[in-house]
Parts: C-alpha cells; sequence; structure tokens
C-alpha cells in the first residue's frame, strides 16, 4: 500500500506537527553559539520523517485519558533521541550511510566529526526535555537507550556482521537480540512515557508496554522486508545495505514470506494486548496496523 490507513494518517499528520512545535521550543537556533553544531542538529531533526514515535507517545498519553499538553516535552524527547540514533547509525564506522529520509547523511553533509557531536548533543537535549515528565520517564528512555537497549542492539549488530547467517536456534536468537535491542526498546519506550505523562495506572502501563514490544519487533521486522523490497526513491534510504554488509536480518534468517507472516502475527499480539484500554487505544491500533503495511 502507498499509504497509512486513515485513522493511522490523521494521527501522523497531527504529530508531524505537535512533534515538530515541540521540537522548535526544544532545539537551540541554528545560529546559536556554536552555530555549525546547531545547524547540524537541526538538518538532522527536521530531515522529514514519519514522526512515528512521537505519534506513539500521543496515542499512549491519550489512550489513558492524558491531553498534548501533558505529554508535549515527551514528543521531542523521544524524536530527539530517535535522530541522534539515526546519524550515528549512518556514520562510516557503523553503517557508513550516505542517504537518509531522500537526502545526504549528516556526516556529508556537515562532516564526520559535526555529526558525531550532533548525535551526543541531541541525546542529552532528549533527557533535559524529558526531565519535564518526570523522572521516571527518564528513566524508561535511558534503560531504552543505554547498553539494554538500543546501544547494546547496534553492538549485537555490529558483531554479528560477517557471521553465518541460517535458521539456527543461535542465529535466531541472535536477531531477535538485536531487533529488541536496536528497534523495539525505543518504540516501546516511546508508548510507556505516553502512558506516564498521561498518568497511567500500572495495568494500563502493563497493557502498553506489552502493545509497545510486538509493535516494535513488528516495525524492525517490516523494516527488514522493505531493505529487502523496496527502491531508494521510496524507501529514502540506500535499500539493500543490510544484505551487503552481511547484516543479521528476519529476512536473511527465516526468508521473505515468513518475515511478512511474522510482522502479522506481532501486530495481532499488539492488538490483544489493546484490549484492556477499550476504544480510547484504537489510534494505537491504528498505528499498528500502519506499522505492519507501510512501504517505506
Amino acid at each position: 500500500m502507498t499509504t497509512p490507513p486513515p485513522a493511522a494518517e490523521l494521527l501522523l499528520r497531527e504529530a508531524v506537527r505537535l512533534a515538530d512545535a515541540a521540537l522548535e521550543l526544544t532545539l537551540p537556533a541554528a545560529d546559536a553559539w556554536p552555530a555549525r553544531l546547531h545547524q547540524a542538529m537541526r538538518y538532522s531533526v527536521f530531515a522529514g520523517g514519519k514522526r512515528l514515535r512521537p505519534a506513539l507517545v500521543l496515542a499512549g498519553c491519550r489512550a489513558v485519558g492524558g491531553s498534548y499538553a501533558a505529554c508535549a516535552p515527551a514528543l521531542a524527547a523521544v524524536e530527539l533521541l530517535h535522530t541522534y540514533t539515526l546519524v550515528h547509525d549512518d556514520l562510516p564506522a557503523m553503517d557508513d550511510d550516505d542517504l537518509r529520509r531522500g537526502r545526504p547523511t549528516c556526516h556529508k553533509a556537515f562532516d564526520e566529526a559535526t555529526a558525531i557531536l550532533a548525535g551526543d548533543a541531541l541525546q542529552t537535549l532528549a533527557f533535559e526535555a524529558l526531565a519535564e515528565i518526570s523522572g521516571e520517564a527518564v528513566r524508561v528512555l535511558a534503560r531504552a537507550a543505554g547498553s539494554r537497549g538500543v546501544v547494546g542492539g547496534q553492538q549485537e549488530d555490529i558483531d554479528a556482521e560477517g557471521s553465518p547467517v541460517d535458521a539456527s536456534p543461535a542465529c535466531r536468537a541472535r536477531l531477535e537480540r538485536i531487533h529488541r535491542g536496536k528497534t523495539a526498546a525505543l518504540i516501546r519506550a516511546s508508548v510507556e512515557i505516553g502512558g506516564l505523562s498521561g498518568g497511567a495506572t500500572p495495568a494500563q502501563r502493563a497493557a502498553l508496554v506489552a502493545y509497545g514490544e510486538a509493535i516494535g519487533l513488528a516495525f524492525q521486522v517490516a523494516d527488514d522486508v522493505l531493505d529487502a523490497t523496496a527502491d531508494a526513491a521510496t524507501l529514502g534510504k540506500t535499500p539493500g545495505k543490510d544484505a551487503e554488509q552481511g547484516k543479521l536480518t528476519y529476512v536473511a534468517v527465516h526468508g521473505l514470506t515468513a518475515a511478512r507472516a511474522e510482522a502479522e502475527r506481532l501486530l495481532a499480539e499488539a492488538l490483544v494486548a489493546l484490549v484492556p484500554l477499550g476504544a480510547a487505544a484504537e489510534p494505537l491500533a491504528a498505528l499498528g496496523r500502519f506499522v505492519v503495511q507501510r512501504d517505506r
């Protein structure tokens, strides 16, 4: 499909508008000292993108009765954190990518040193913004971002490069660790932080975490499918890089058909997790369907 389902499309459009407004309030001006660094940060943050993680924050907050005002700093925080991971992931020492969101990556548009510093600054600014919500929200994001989450998943991904790719139990277990760390951790945290912003009860928080974990994994499985099937114009980044670099992906381990089936299974699991939240969680359900059905 070429467009998200209508409900998801509306929410994503709203999330772009609201997240960008929050980001403008959070990021330093392009001409503020040190200008080159701030220009690189803003170049990366405002390069486009779906704003899926802010949308998940917003929908998670509303699912428990909260409002945009309650979660606005969190919308900025998760997108700043996500953008830092993209800037560093594209570096020559990591994936060495030239294209991100349809234009040159940060280290190509500026230089490698500036890109490293821009990523560092985006990461710290994310926690500064999230501190306006609560210490617990900061803890959730820190755990998702660190050695037990995004950074740990990236390390495992690097360690796995060049290793045999097969359907052995060891290979499948390693693939799941990479997916849970690199991608699912931040998506799960986005939903959970949205719930915390809206005053979620323990039961509501548990439902959001279960949904976020399943959708986070589904997102990465779908991303693996897209990397194997989409072109650069559609994808907005260089396709086929995973196979070229010998990376572990769901498609490489299980095959394309099984990958698509797994994404659908994870979507079903996520939708079941939302049942206790009732009709208020329908926007989250719509975002889940979009994650699996998207074409970029």
